[in-house]
């Protein structure tokens, strides 16, 4: 008995150093980086951004493969499925991480237990923008307008389930007004239907709002996060425009397979966030009208929990549900 305990000890011991070895040695190859959406939008550009710079850090390569399909759920389910070695990461979105747990019906991977969060990299408020041709020009105008049409007003989201669709759900529950949902391929289609006149409000990420928004084309309302944003700092909040503690965020991070040893997780938070401190990293995000951010892996978890805490309700409460 005596024996067989102290070979279980010498294993663990043994599998203890080589993961301590293995820590050490980190990276010693090319690294994946799965973003699962397709190529061209924010996630891939943020992801494209910080590999450059990240991998120059650690001295190897970070490819990028974006693996788009199924609102994330392939490309996440990938990294699920990965070896915890540090060498297959995930650029983690709300839509995948916070939203996807909270409106479907089965889902191939819970986010809290077969991933690790390593750190917040970006976010980005979602901006309200009207037509001029609506007549208003004010939050308090087009909650009016709402309340004497009711379910007439039609808005556009990226499909149903979407960021900016659960997004819109929250603000009619806290507004006391119903429209009408018009899900489309993508927000930038909705965003052209908004200009033609189709619908009647969109809750555009800023990529997509604010090149119209500053020809004149749309009218920017209000954003969605709880503090003004530096990407649109004249526009004000919908929490300092009567509907206090309003805070709904898009955001991107980085994360691994659960089971990636802490020293890994540690390395690549300080690697990723010395990156994002970096002033030329900083602009190229930036201009993408997206806002650095860089947190600790406990504090992007803790974010986690509470986006899918909030996400859940509002989708409940909305009854949005994919099957």
């Amino acid at each position: 008995m005596r024996m067989r305990m102290l070979a279980l000890a010498l294993a663990l011991a043994f599998t203890g150093t080589v993961i301590s070895a293995r820590a050490e040695d980190y990276p010693s190859r090319p690294i994946r980086l799965i973003v699962p959406f397709a190529a061209g939008g924010a996630a891939d550009s943020v992801a494209r951004i910080l590999a450059k710079r990240v991998g120059d850090a650690l001295g190897q390569t970070i490819v990028v493969e974006d693996r788009g399909g199924g609102a994330g759920i392939i490309g996440t389910e990938l990294v699920k499925k990965a070896d915890p070695d540090g060498y297959t990461l995930l650029l983690g979105q709300s839509g995948p991480i916070s939203i996807n747990p909270g409106i479907y019906a089965t889902l191939s991977y819970d986010p809290e237990k077969d991933l690790v969060p390593i750190t917040m990299t970006t976010s980005y408020p979602y901006v309200m923008v009207v037509s001029p041709a609506l007549g208003v020009k004010t939050l308090a105008d087009f909650v009016t307008l709402a309340k004497r049409r009711p379910g007439e007003l039609n808005y556009g989201t990226a499909g149903v389930g979407a960021a900016n669709h659960l997004a819109t759900e929250l603000f009619d529950s806290k507004a006391g007004i119903r429209m009408t949902h018009i899900p489309y391929r993508g927000t930038s289609l909705a965003v052209t239907d908004l200009i033609a006149g189709q619908v009647q409000l969109v809750f555009a990420d800023p990529v997509s709002a604010l090149a119209q928004v500053n020809a004149g084309t749309l009218i920017a309302l209000a954003v969605t996060s709880k503090d003004r944003s530096p990407v649109a700092p004249t526009v004000p909040t919908l929490s300092e425009s009567g509907y206090p503690g309003f805070d709904a965020i898009g955001w991107h991070g980085i994360m691994a397979p659960a089971g990636t040893p802490q020293a890994i997780v540690n390395r690549l938070n300080t690697e990723i966030i010395k990156a994002l401190k970096d002033p030329d990293v900083a602009k190229l995000i930036e201009a993408q009208a997206i806002e650095v951010v860089g947190s600790s892996p406990d504090a992007f978890a803790s974010f986690i929990k509470h986006d899918i805490a909030t996400w859940k309700d509002v989708a409940r409460q909305a009854k949005v549900e994919v099957k």
